[in-house]
């Protein structure tokens, strides 16, 4: 018999494997497996293969069938934990540097993976169950806390990143877009507003109270644990510590403009000398995504990079071009903050055993960190901060923050409305493009050659 059929030879190599797999993941509760590994090459008290029958060498196709399915359903599962997921770009929020269609994987070890919150799940699934609106696919029944284990390298400013949507904690089934918060201030709006039609001056917070109230009664709403949120992918522009200022649409970090890449995209209004712009025409020839085109006539909007923006110029039917300054109101949503989208700031990004002095005009920036992510009961009472019962001026962070951004500015729901992404919401790093198809255009035409097999810088 050679070294490679002894079964002492075999339990030795899954052993090692387990154990520095064991050692990777740095939990000595995974020893438990180790009379289990013992059992299966060695004693063969217990009859593991219960789909089997014992004693009987040559099983059944069907057997075969299953025995080969729950080694595949074993294999994935660890790979899409520990190593890799795929992951396709959904939304024109990161043009041109990601474009809707690009089929990518997500590298966990780049920082490391995270291990589930929730481990009981159906293999292969996210949040909910395949041809069903609510139906969860996973159960809360065990709940392990947050936990990264070693991985090859850290994130970097500017490093792609996907993680898990910091607002998608609570959803409304049915009418998941925009999220809830923002139907939330939405509603709150419009409550006030019609209050004050009447005359009526609503006292604070109530017209958020009533607009809760409202939503909850007339639709159906649920909560979602950290890792079965929904996967979002920007651009990490704010390392802890950081701070970050945009003025006119130009974001300084630490006092310094962002660096230019290729890919970024900005609005433009842009009028003609009456000849209209064909869509295809502009796809063509400058490379403009469908959903970054608007208007008709004589005026339109456009999103463009620098290099886009330069070819639109030369076109003889183009009589002007501004850049768009968005006005909307943003993160943190208070009256102590008049920030829009393409100008606000300082913003000092939270770092992990830093604290903060807290007041009545700064608690917006950190109330969700405080009550949210790091579990606290924060309230406010007769003008005074109270954290879990207790008084307070300051705050230390428990977890690193960051800030992430869409390379599309103006056509991105980012950090900018939700405020600061922790760090047990990472997932990974965008890694590597396997595929690309353009849903502006039939199959074949529509696979883009040029962007498959690519990693992404």
């Amino acid at each position: 018999m050679s070294i490679l059929g002894n079964k002492w030879f075999k339990f030795g190599v899954v052993l090692c494997i387990y154990l520095l797999w064991a050692l990777w993941v740095e939990s000595w509760w995974l020893l438990l497996g180790v009379p289990v590994i013992y059992d299966i090459y060695i004693s063969k008290k217990v009859h593991w293969a219960f789909w089997k029958k014992k004693g009987v060498e040559k099983q059944t196709k069907v057997v075969e069938w299953i025995d080969a399915l729950i080694f595949a359903i074993v294999a994935a599962t660890l790979i899409r934990m520990f190593f890799f997921e795929a992951y396709t770009i959904p939304s024109s929020s990161m043009e041109k540097t990601m474009l809707v269609g690009d089929y990518l994987f997500v590298s966990k070890v780049s920082y490391g993976p995270k291990l589930p919150n929730t481990p009981l799940a159906v293999p292969f699934t996210h949040h909910t169950l395949p041809f069903t609106r609510d139906t969860k696919a996973y159960s809360e029944a065990v709940h392990w806390p947050y936990k990264r284990i070693a991985g090859t390298g850290e994130m970097k400013r500017t490093d792609i990143v996907v993680f898990n949507f910091p607002a998608g904690d609570t959803v409304i089934v049915g009418a998941e877009n925009p999220d809830y918060y923002s139907q939330l201030r939405s509603e709150a709006a419009s409550i006030d507003y019609l209050a004050r039609e009447k005359g009526i001056v609503l006292p604070e917070g109530k017209a958020v109270e009533l607009a809760r109230k409202k939503i909850w009664e007339e639709n159906k709403v649920i909560s979602r644990p950290v890792d079965k949120r929904e996967n979002y992918i920007k651009r990490c522009v704010g390392m802890p510590g950081d701070v970050l200022e945009m003025k006119n649409s130009v974001l300084y970090v630490n006092g310094v403009p962002e660096e230019a890449y290729p890919g970024l995209q900005h609005c433009y209004l842009v009028r003609t000398n009456g000849t209209p712009f064909s869509r295809d025409r502009l796809k063509e020839v400058i490379g403009l995504s469908y959903d970054d085109f608007a208007g008709n006539g004589d005026t339109y909007w456009l999103h463009l990079t620098a290099d886009m923006l330069a070819k639109l110029k030369a076109m003889p039917n183009v009589v002007s071009v501004e850049k768009m300054m968005d006005g909307e109101r943003i993160f943190p949503y208070s009256p102590c903050y008049a920030w829009t989208r393409d100008n606000f700031g300082p913003l000092v990004i939270p770092k992990k055993g830093e604290t903060v002095d807290l007041t009545l005009d700064n608690l917006p920036l950190y109330e969700r960190i405080i009550s949210v992510y790091e579990d606290n009961n924060l309230q406010v009472k007769d003008s005074v901060i109270h954290i879990n019962g207790i008084p307070a001026t300051s705050y230390t962070f428990k977890m690193d923050y960051f800030w992430m951004m869409g390379d599309n500015r103006h056509n991105s729901l980012d950090s900018r409305y939700w405020g600061f992404v922790p760090e047990d919401h990472i997932v990974g790093k965008a890694y590597f493009i396997w595929l690309s198809m353009d849903k502006d255009k039939p199959f074949p035409l529509n696979i883009r050659w040029n962007r498959m097999f690519r990693f992404i810088h």
